[in-house]
């Protein structure tokens, strides 16, 4: 929209429809992004003379403070922010401290807010930033306005943009809600059961039995190096341990079921139709061994200790679904061939080997793996033969 047009726009009012239009847009589309767009491009057909928007969320995530969702004349654009991630010059922490509105005129230089001094550098001429009136009070959220019009926003230009931002808060919560809970899902539980969860399948004693490839890991001579450091060098140390792991695990589509003290449980889950996902769990155990020699490597140029590990790898049909107490469950997978993984685990350890590779594992595989020989394992009845690689011998 050119400037000449904008000039023109007579200053207007919300019409009384607009509630129930957004009501109904709110409900239809799932994106917050195309919420937003539309949004604003309802306001400009209303006549007001809108350039650019911004919305600003806040959600609860490890890696994230939140987003800013830009809607620029008619384009749209989406920044993520980092978590930490400093605003202390930008009109949001206004907005925020305050809980009111807040107007800029952009009529001289702005030196104490580079986002505006950027906005008025590109022609805008007045900005409006209203805080959303969010239920919860810990999450920030704003909505904010700017306007190519040379005489800036009239007044009822404000107080129409501050009661559609106060319509708009609740389709916005909404979604922060939805978001915030998928992402602690996500964070606590694993993708795959997030979205289980997220479904309905709360209910105790529910499984699904499926096929999987299972990964177990954990660091060796954890007990006494927890003894022995300070608990922020251990907790330090654990961290980039599993940080190494779900690195390697997570992008070859396996999932982190549970961290249990120094050790992880994963599960490559087989998809309908699909052979069993017994390379991708492998090329995982081998990344997991390739990136700990590499931090190793750092680790003593720094003078640190040593992470060893040991890893196992089986195969089997597994129950995967609640189990828990009435009003604390656990969304986990259990059966023989986890338990046979975390005995097998034992032997990598007497062995002194990384990677220990159960018979059902190395069949389906196909690949040319070693025999370790045959092996007692701890409560499970006969002889088990165990596998390894031909690089550990």
């Amino acid at each position: 929209m050119s400037r000449m047009m904008i000039e023109n726009i007579p200053s207007v009012q919300l019409p009384r429809d607009f509630a129930p239009w957004l009501c109904e847009v709110a409900a239809r589309e799932r994106s917050v992004v195309d919420l937003h767009r539309l949004f604003c491009e309802r306001l400009v057909e209303l006549g007001l003379p809108l350039w650019r928007s911004s919305l600003g969320l806040e959600v609860l995530n490890p890696t994230i403070d939140g987003a800013q969702f830009r809607w620029v004349a008619h384009e749209v654009e989406t920044e993520i922010m980092p978590r930490g991630f400093d605003y202390h010059d930008s009109p949001g922490r206004i907005a925020e401290e305050t809980r009111a509105p807040y107007r800029r005129r952009l009529d001289a230089p702005v030196d104490d807010m580079p986002l505006l001094e950027g906005l008025r550098q590109m022609g805008a001429s007045d900005y409006y930033i209203v805080p959303l009136a969010f239920i919860d009070r810990h999450r920030t959220a704003h909505l904010s306005f700017a306007t190519l019009k040379p005489e800036g926003f009239a007044e009822s230009d404000l107080a129409a943009l501050r009661e559609a931002a106060l319509l708009f808060s609740p389709c916005a919560e909404r979604y922060v809600l939805r978001r915030i809970a998928l992402d602690l899902l996500n964070t606590y539980v694993g993708r795959r059961s997030a979205e289980k969860i997220y479904e309905g399948a709360v209910d105790r004693g529910k499984a699904e039995m499926i096929t999987a490839t299972i990964l177990i890991a954990d660091m060796r001579g954890f007990t006494q190096y927890s003894e022995t450091r300070p608990i922020a060098n251990v907790l330090a140390t654990l961290n980039d341990f599993f940080d190494i792991l779900v690195e390697a695990i997570e992008p070859r589509g396996g999932e982190v079921l549970k961290f249990i003290g120094d050790a992880v449980l994963a599960i490559f889950p087989i998809w309908e139709g699909q052979p069993p996902p017994c390379k991708p769990a492998f090329e995982a155990a081998l990344d997991i061994s390739r990136k700990i020699a590499a931090f190793n490597l750092e680790r003593a140029k720094a003078g640190r200790s040593l992470i060893r590990f040991g890893l196992a790898l089986d195969l089997g049909e597994i129950a995967y679904g609640n189990i828990g107490s009435r009003t604390r469950l656990d969304f986990t997978a259990i059966g023989p061939p986890i338990n046979h993984a975390s005995r097998i685990l034992e032997v990598a350890k007497k062995l002194d080997r990384e990677i220990v590779i159960a018979a059902n594992f190395a069949r389906a595989s196909g690949m040319p793996f070693v025999s370790l020989g045959l092996h007692h394992l701890r409560d499970i009845a006969g002889e088990q033969e165990i596998f390894g690689i031909a690089e550990e011998a």
